[in-house]
């Protein structure tokens, strides 16, 4: 490892950690994004996790916040980290071909399919409550059914 990664690897480590101490399962390589997938019965949130700022005060917070107060809870709980996993998030984007490529971003998953999508345009620039209220929206369609 160059002296690059190893800085980002540290910079990026409290990223990283904030969904998982918030019950994640991260998913780091190909193989355990295909593991996951192609096994995962019922409902799940997969975030694309990034360094950007707009995950920082408002993807990774509001996702946090939605998915511990939430009536109805998703069956699982994922993330890939964009950018640092680079073969593990393009492995996780494969499952959902219809979205282009967003960091930050939120997949709602029922039934082995997508079942919708927060893209970046719908994180940034916007007030963490609000993502929050919407997570929170999406989650009681999806999982309360």
């Amino acid at each position: 490892m160059n002296a690059y990664d190893e800085y980002m690897k540290g910079i990026v480590k409290p990223m990283r950690e904030e969904l998982v101490l918030a019950g994640f399962t991260e998913l780091t390589t190909a193989d355990e994004v295909k593991e996951t997938m192609d096994n995962l019965e019922g409902t799940a949130i997969v975030v694309i996790n990034s360094v950007c700022g707009c995950a920082a005060g408002l993807a990774r917070p509001a996702v946090r916040e939605a998915v511990g107060q939430a009536e109805h809870r998703p069956d699982h709980l994922l993330t890939v980290f964009a950018g640092q996993d680079k073969e593990a998030t393009e492995i996780m984007r494969s499952y959902f071909p219809e979205v282009p490529p967003s960091s930050p971003s939120i997949a709602f998953w029922k039934d082995q399919k997508l079942a919708y999508f927060i893209p970046r345009e719908q994180i940034e620039n916007f007030e963490m409550e609000q993502i929050k209220e919407h997570i929170s929206g999406v989650l009681d369609q999806i999982c309360g059914n």
